[in-house]
């Protein structure tokens, strides 16, 4: 599997609080974009796989209501975490 639980843990705490933070909206948009990245990869051999395109999309779409949350709370985070994981905006 390339998500175990040692990866999980690495990326909250790198991006929580802690390793036992999964509920902030750091780590759950770092490990959205773990995920994505990975499913990108995935669809880049196999573009017929309609299944994992719409999880994809689906995913993407999560990520980005999180990032507008955090945008509308904390601008300073929302900055952080966008220059952290080299996401565009």
């Amino acid at each position: 599997m390339y998500l175990d639980q040692a990866k999980k843990v690495e990326i909250f705490s790198q991006y929580g609080k802690d390793a036992k933070d999964t509920g902030s909206a750091e780590s759950q948009i770092a490990l959205f974009t773990y995920r994505i990245k990975h499913l990108t990869e995935h669809l880049k051999a196999n573009h017929k796989d309609h299944v994992t395109a719409r999880s994809l999309t689906m995913m993407v779409g999560r990520r980005r209501k999180l990032l507008k949350y955090l945008y509308n709370t904390d601008i300073e985070r929302y900055r952080a975490i966008i220059k952290a994981l080299g996401l565009r905006k």
